[in-house]
């Protein structure tokens, strides 16, 4: 942080060291060991061996199998009828969803052509009715025309 190298303290002022002194730690006294008595005193066992020999020691707890889990309270069959249960019933409502769909649409359709057909029609009859007549071009009239050979003649 410092430079190696400082410049001496100006002439006519003392220069002060501070050293600081290390912190000794605490040292924790370890807890006296005080000997217990076990709450009840383990059986000794003694095996005589084939040799005649004696083994004393103490008996060990054999080790216990875990215990097995208990069946569960529902059976797994009524497990998977109400699952299936709950699926029938989502594909009947969405059966009923797709027909009310379905339904809706097809009179959406409808009421467009009627709309279609209204004003198509009454652009036919404004022209038909219309008292301007006619702007140049030409008026046939059918009943009077002659039909010759795929040829028209009016």
């Amino acid at each position: 942080m410092y430079p190696d190298h400082t410049s001496p303290a100006p002439e006519g002022r003392a220069l002060d060291v501070h050293i600081p002194t290390p912190i000794q730690p605490v040292l924790a006294a370890p807890a006296p060991l005080v000997p217990v008595q076990p709450g009840t005193v383990p059986a000794v066992a003694s095996v005589v061996l084939p040799d005649g020999r004696v083994v004393t020691g103490y008996a060990i707890d054999p080790v216990r199998p875990e215990p097995v889990a208990a069946p569960p309270a529902v059976s797994r069959a009524a497990v998977n009828v109400a699952l299936g249960g709950v699926g029938f019933l989502a594909v009947c409502g969405g059966l009923l969803l797709l027909t009310t769909f379905v339904a809706a649409l097809t009179a959406l359709i409808t009421q467009l052509i009627t709309l279609a057909a209204i004003i198509f029609g009454g652009w036919i009859a404004v022209q038909i009715f219309s008292g301007s007549g006619h702007r140049g071009g030409t008026t046939v009239n059918i009943r009077k025309a002659v039909i010759k050979r795929n040829k028209f003649y009016g």
